[in-house]
């Protein structure tokens, strides 16, 4: 049906920067919510951002204004721009959408999927 690939994951020292992607590609009739969701050794997974179809955004409280949501309709991926990293920000990545997809000739079914997940170490 729908499949998410995430990439942009990987190891910094503090304070630096980095830039998640996912892209969504199958038999996709819509993409509503496009989020980011975090799982850091030993904890549950929380919301990082989301982005609805229409751009509006929503932040965890202690990462706004370090995290950036985005996306682009056009290509089907939202993106996540990091700044500021600190090692508390280390976690696997994961990406949420939830669309609807072509079920058939004449119906759509919806589908919430997730990404495979990348890793974001933050340390000195």
């Amino acid at each position: 049906q729908v499949q998410l690939v995430e990439s942009g994951g990987g190891s910094v020292q503090p304070g630096e920067s980095l830039r998640l992607s996912c892209a969504a590609s199958g038999s996709i009739s819509s993409i509503a919510t496009m989020a980011w969701y975090r799982q850091a050794p030993g904890k549950q997974r929380e919301l990082v951002a989301s982005i609805t179809s229409g751009g509006n955004t929503n932040y965890a409280g202690s990462l706004k204004g370090r995290f950036t949501i985005s996306r682009d309709n056009a290509k089907n991926t939202v993106y996540l721009i990091m700044n500021s990293l600190r090692p508390e920000d280390t976690a696997v990545y994961y990406c949420n959408v939830e669309g609807t997809y072509y079920a058939g000739p004449y119906s759509t079914g919806g589908f919430a999927s997730w990404g495979q997940g990348t890793q974001v170490t933050v340390s000195s």
